[in-house]
């Protein structure tokens, strides 16, 4: 049976919108066990590129912008760190009061790749973090998020990983504020900080 132009248009629609309610329930928030209105603190203790173990407390009061990804990451990563980028440069003289931080979810990998190379060629002010197996799943529990590697002989070394692609915001206290959706464009992110700073 062929479809009519508008039987094909209904049916991407309907796909398209079935991708996003399964980004929606993936990425809907610090869930499980999320209460709305409950602290919710979430922490890291992770190396930088020399070495120097961070966490939240180390950021001097700013408002921390967190990722989590990989360098061999081939839409959702490199799409976000371009949104993060876009941020910085426009909150001007207001940049200083915001840290952006990348985490690796493939730490091994991306040390041996150069992760401080990889923030850097999105905005110097990205710091990356890449600590072992151990740190980066404690991590990633704390902010309750999901990762996982999966094999796939199209990829660089024959793996991938899946992951939530949302970004993070965390207050100055270390309060959890808020998660943008991948896709928020930077001019929503920009105008959610600046009505905080």
């Amino acid at each position: 049976m062929r479809l009519t132009g508008m039987q094909k248009a209904l049916w991407a629609a309907a796909g398209i919108a079935v991708l996003a309610y399964a980004t929606l329930l993936r990425d809907a928030g610090p869930s499980p066990g999320f209460v709305a209105g409950a602290p919710f603190h979430p922490t890291f203790s992770l190396p930088d590129e020399t070495g120097r173990l961070l966490s939240p407390s180390d950021f001097g009061g700013k408002h921390l912008l967190v990722f989590f990804g990989f360098t061999n990451c081939p839409d959702v990563c490199p799409t976000t760190l371009a949104e993060v980028a876009q941020v910085m440069d426009d909150l001007g003289p207001d940049a200083g009061k915001v840290q952006p931080l990348f985490i690796s979810i493939d730490p091994e990998r991306d040390r041996r790749l150069g992760l401080a190379d990889f923030t850097a060629a999105f905005h110097p002010a990205i710091i990356g973090l890449a600590g072992d197996a151990a740190q980066t799943r404690a991590a990633a529990d704390s902010f309750r998020i999901h990762f996982a590697r999966e094999n796939d002989a199209t990829a660089p070394d024959g793996y991938t990983i899946s992951h939530s692609p949302a970004l993070y915001l965390i207050g100055p206290e270390g309060d959890w504020l808020r998660q943008f959706t991948y896709g928020t464009p930077a001019s929503e992110i920009l105008a959610d900080l600046r009505s905080r700073l």
